[in-house]
């Protein structure tokens, strides 16, 4: 059974209702960049040409096992002719036309059919695990910007705070109410404060050229994401179900799967074959031929026909057909020790996955109590200072603490999302029709292998490929810019803005 994505809201709609009615707002939603990505990403694109690749094996296959029809003609022209002219024409045009019907090829094209049509399952499920992928990374990618975003404004505020407790500092040097000590605390307070908001900014261009990369537009203006559905209450669970679902272990137990129909196609090499046979000839002298006194009209052309059946029994090929056979056994050898390689790293995704969500639980939580014990703490600290018994050091180390917990946070809440939504696409239920992407008809790889199953053409094609996925080259260069506010619970409700006090005394220290 697929796990049913409801949400862990008290609503209880599903995550593609939730992404659906977040497409509402004019900024850009998590829905909007899947959407994005799920039409104009290369990744997605390049698989589903390969896909259509594979889905040409089974006619390709299948030709083997139909009638075949050729035709051959020549002129020859003798330049030296014997004596007997009616024997040795001097010119000679023949037309032949074939028709050969496979009757038994000892189970090949049988088995080549099968495994070809089962590797077009294979590649249907390594399309689901391609798109799952990318739905992952475009949800990181979403995460990432909006956590970068977080950081970049939390360290442009403390750099502001950490510039106004510097002049404050001044300030009262110049009264003798502090040292230089102290002023020198808050200059380097405030250099390292700026170093930090350099490489937040850093990240952040860094975090929104990887989402250009991925979605194929800026970021702008990104809101939060819907909550995720519930997930299972067990990593156990979770295995369970990705065992089952897992789009890259269901692929790779097709193509196992596949390599047993290898085997017996090269078994059949060194079976007989029957072949039906028929074929018409014409001929004709081109006026070439005289014939001899008393021999009568000898016929300048003629046709004839024949029907037969043709048998081929192979007896020595040089060992090459048990060499065949022992190369698809070892290939399929080889294709089921990746299932279980596959079915490794699957076990490994999902219960790392669930870890991480879990543990970026339990790292919100605390995070939250920290912002908001480093909050009053910070005020605290702030009113103890205006009464003498607090130093300048104690106010800076209480805002760089409360700057910690606040990007604890932010980066927390990142972590719990993304590694919740890979847990989700671990177990085979993060793809388009999972999360309610409709914007557009969504890309359906059985319409084209039906399309191609039973095609006996020769001639045909799909014309010259263009590029479907868009380019960024004239996407204009990220920078730091904040396009959206913090959130209020990680906007600690603390004001931060006053200088520090210069109306009291402070502890003289030389």
């Amino acid at each position: 059974m697929r796990l049913h994505l409801t949400s862990s809201l008290t609503s209880g709609v599903l995550i593609g209702s939730a992404l659906l009615m977040a497409g509402s707002a004019s900024a850009e939603t998590l829905r909007e960049a899947m959407v994005r990505a799920y039409q104009s990403n290369p990744a997605i694109t390049g698989q589903r040409a390969a896909q259509r690749a594979t889905d040409e094996n089974v006619p390709i296959a299948r030709a083997s096992g139909l009638p075949s029809l050729q035709s051959n003609g020549q002129i020859i022209d003798n330049i030296v002719v014997a004596n007997n002219n009616f024997l040795n024409p001097e010119r000679v045009g023949t037309g032949q036309l074939q028709l050969s019907v496979p009757l038994y090829q000892g189970g090949a094209v049988k088995n080549a059919v099968r495994a070809a049509e089962t590797r077009v399952d294979a590649g249907r499920a390594q399309l689901r695990g391609v798109e799952a992928n990318l739905f992952t990374n475009v949800v990181a990618a979403y995460m990432n910007v909006i956590r970068d975003e977080a950081i970049v404004n939390l360290n442009t505020r403390n750099v502001n705070v950490l510039d106004t407790n510097l002049r404050a500092s001044r300030d009262r040097f110049q009264v003798g109410d502090l040292t230089r000590t102290d002023v020198a605390q808050s200059e380097a307070r405030l250099a390292q404060a700026r170093a930090q908001f350099q490489s937040a900014q850093a990240n952040l261009i860094s975090s929104r050229e990887n989402y250009v990369s991925i979605v194929g537009v800026a970021p702008v203006g990104l809101e939060q994401p819907p909550a995720l559905p519930a997930l299972p209450a067990s990593p156990n669970q979770a295995v369970a179900i990705a065992l089952d679902q897992n789009p890259q272990l269901i692929a790779a137990r097709r193509t196992a799967d596949a390599t047993r129909y290898d085997i017996n196609v090269a078994r059949a090499n060194r079976l007989p074959r029957i072949t039906a046979v028929s074929s018409g000839n014409y001929f004709n002298y081109l006026g070439s031929i005289n014939a001899p006194p008393g021999a009568g009209n000898v016929p300048g052309s003629g046709i004839n026909a024949t029907v037969g059946a043709q048998l081929s029994m192979p007896l020595f090929q040089g060992g090459r057909p048990a060499a065949q056979v022992r190369q698809a056994e070892a290939l399929r050898g080889q294709a089921l020790e990746n299932a279980t390689g596959t079915e490794r790293q699957v076990v490994a995704q999902v219960r790392s996955a669930y870890a991480v969500w879990q543990s970026s639980q339990e790292v919100i939580a605390s995070a939250e109590s920290a912002v908001r014990a480093n909050s009053l703490s910070l005020e605290g600290v702030r009113a103890e200072n205006s009464v003498g018994t607090r130093t300048v050091l104690d106010i800076l180390n209480a805002e760089q603490e409360l700057l910690n917990s606040q990007v604890t946070l932010v980066t927390a809440r990142r972590d719990a999302y993304v590694a919740g939504f890979a847990l989700i696409a671990a177990m085979g239920n993060a793809e388009a029709r999972d999360l309610g992407l409709d914007g557009g008809s969504l890309y359906d790889p059985v319409a084209n292998y039906k399309r191609v199953r039973n095609k006996i053409s020769d001639w045909g094609g799909d014309g010259e490929p263009a590029p479907v996925a868009s380019t960024t080259a004239g996407t204009p260069a990220q920078t730091a810019a904040i396009t959206r506010p913090l959130d209020a619970d990680v906007n600690a409700p603390v004001d931060r803005s006053p200088a520090l006090t210069t109306g009291a005394e402070a502890p003289s220290r030389q």
